[in-house]
């Protein structure tokens, strides 16, 4: 009989390696206590969080708090329902309108994570006849709706503006086109080109998604995200986004001004048959949106940690995923595995905790430090974060 665990020995081979050197194990840390947004307790230490996108450091906002408990007293813990059956509650509708308040659609559906809204709204939309155009460095979950779908997949080398119209090109004109972008990929922290790729995508009828997990809240004048920040919000027929990253909780939407979009709620599969969010979920992220809408101070704040993390790093002679901060996200480059898990190590010895991110997840067979700031980090939380990685960094001989 074959083990269809054999496909993933190689993987166990690797991490057996890995922690036969020593090393702790980065991915079953347990955070004991949450203390705030920036700090928790870390195997009984005091740690500064610096990789849990808590972009805007809503989790703790008193008044998002009281609107969860308030939930929570009058409809319970949950709504074992569909959104379609019994599972739409007054505070999911509100959370809807929220998000239509925020990007300033005409509608908006909300799933139960980010990860939904991309497998549901992709799988849904381009059928067996059409295409969707991806850039090759997509988020799991774009590719898996893609994989949930019958469309045909074109990808594309990440950011590239020229490679996508050639892409578009070779299309059939009269063909369902769906090009899939994000504002903010999410392991080097770097941006789209946005307003030249939807510009293009445009010109050869293609409708256009854009996932701004990681840019909602923060990047834009409005912290409407990158599309927004480059002019092209109106041309984009779909933004996608979660409650877990700048909103402070979980769950996830889809925003459009399609006026065919309610349709969806009978069609999308990941939406009619998952149970809807927890009343109580739902409150809190409503209340988040709309203190986010009224953020530019705490959004200017996390520009100013960004710029000075990036600048502190570079002059400590590491090697950084973008060449200036273009996102709340500053990923450092290991050599390898070991030596990314070693300094992943020397820094939470040394009360920082990071997200190691190795392959295949990371673009180019990185291994990489990815760090998360939050707009509630101190000025000097992040020389403190900087001082730390220079002692780390030389005591495992990734600077010198």
């Amino acid at each position: 009989m074959t083990d269809l665990f054999s496909k993933f020995d190689p993987l166990i081979q690797q991490r057996e390696n890995l922690l036969a050197t020593g090393v702790k194990d980065p991915f079953s840390l347990v955070m004991e206590k949450v203390i705030s947004p920036t700090v928790a307790l870390c195997n009984g230490k005091e740690t500064i969080l610096l990789g849990t996108y808590n972009y805007m450091g809503m989790t703790f906002d008193p008044d998002v708090i009281a609107a969860g408990k308030k939930a929570l007293d009058e409809f319970g813990a949950g709504t074992t329902g569909s959104r379609v059956l019994n599972g739409t509650y007054s505070p999911h509708r509100d959370c809807e309108e929220a998000l239509k308040e925020f990007y300033g659609m005409d509608h908006a559906m909300v799933f139960s994570t980010g990860y939904q809204a991309n497998l549901g709204i992709i799988s849904t939309m381009a059928g067996k006849e059409d295409y969707i155009i991806l850039d090759i460095d997509s988020h799991a979950s774009i590719y898996d709706g893609c994989a949930l779908g019958n469309a045909q997949i074109v990808p594309f080398r990440h950011n590239d503006v020229e490679a996508l119209e050639k892409r578009l090109k070779r299309l059939p004109p009269e063909a369902g086109k769906l090009v899939v972008l994000e504002g903010v990929y999410s392991m080097l922290g770097d941006i789209a080109p946005l307003k030249e790729m939807v510009t293009l995508a445009k010109a050869h009828g293609a409708m256009v998604l854009v996932d701004e997990a990681h840019s909602m809240g923060f990047i834009g004048p409005k912290g409407r995200g990158v599309a927004e920040d480059q002019g092209v919000l109106d041309q984009v027929d779909f933004v996608i986004g979660t409650f877990s990253k700048s909103v402070g909780t979980v769950g996830g939407f889809c925003v459009s001004n399609h006026p065919k979009f309610e349709v969806l709620r009978l069609v999308c599969r990941p939406y009619v048959f998952t149970a809807s969010l927890p009343p109580s979920v739902v409150a809190t992220a409503a209340t988040s949106i709309r203190k986010l809408m009224h953020a530019a101070d705490k959004r200017a704040h996390l520009w100013e940690n960004s710029r000075k993390l990036h600048a502190g790093l570079k002059a400590l002679g590491f090697q950084l995923g973008t060449d200036s901060p273009q996102s709340a996200i500053i990923s450092v480059i290991m050599p390898d595995l070991e030596r990314g898990a070693g300094m992943w190590e020397a820094l939470l010895d040394r009360g920082v905790y990071v997200n190691l991110a190795r392959p295949p997840a990371t673009p180019a067979g990185m291994t990489l430090l990815r760090c998360s700031l939050c707009a509630e980090h101190s000025s000097a939380q992040v020389d403190d974060i900087i001082g730390r990685f220079k002692a780390a960094g030389e005591a495992v001989g990734v600077i010198g």
